[in-house]
């Protein structure tokens, strides 16, 4: 069991989300060994589409839609000494956890982080 907690921001975001993946989230804060909090959940198309034209997501929002747009998404980072980290290293140990949550909880989950950064 970790001493890590969600911050209300975070966890303010996660109530924006399906009920399942609030409680996967909930439990990888419990049995993570690095911290990490919430930076997004739910998106309208046109806060998708921003994203979009930043070329930070391939989804436009309208044609193409995030899973962030039907609350099955959560963006995730890890934290280190209270600053957030996006490393390999750090965001693995996260991803180890809400895995290990999820097939606890039995969620199947789509971690997009696997696809870019992991392989």
């Amino acid at each position: 069991m970790s001493d890590f907690k969600l911050s209300s921001r975070s966890l303010g975001i996660l109530e924006t989300v399906d009920e399942e993946i609030q409680r996967v989230v909930k439990r990888a804060i419990e049995i993570t060994i690095v911290d990490f909090g919430v930076s997004s959940g739910y998106r309208t198309a046109a806060e998708q589409h921003i994203l979009f034209e930043k070329k930070l997501s391939r989804c436009d929002g309208y044609e193409k839609l995030s899973h962030h747009q039907s609350g099955r998404a959560v963006d995730l980072f890890a934290c280190k000494k209270g600053s957030a980290v996006w490393d390999r290293e750090h965001s693995a140990l996260v991803a180890v956890a809400v895995m290990q949550a999820a097939t606890e909880k039995n969620v199947r989950l789509k971690w997009g982080g696997f696809f870019n950064v992991f392989f």
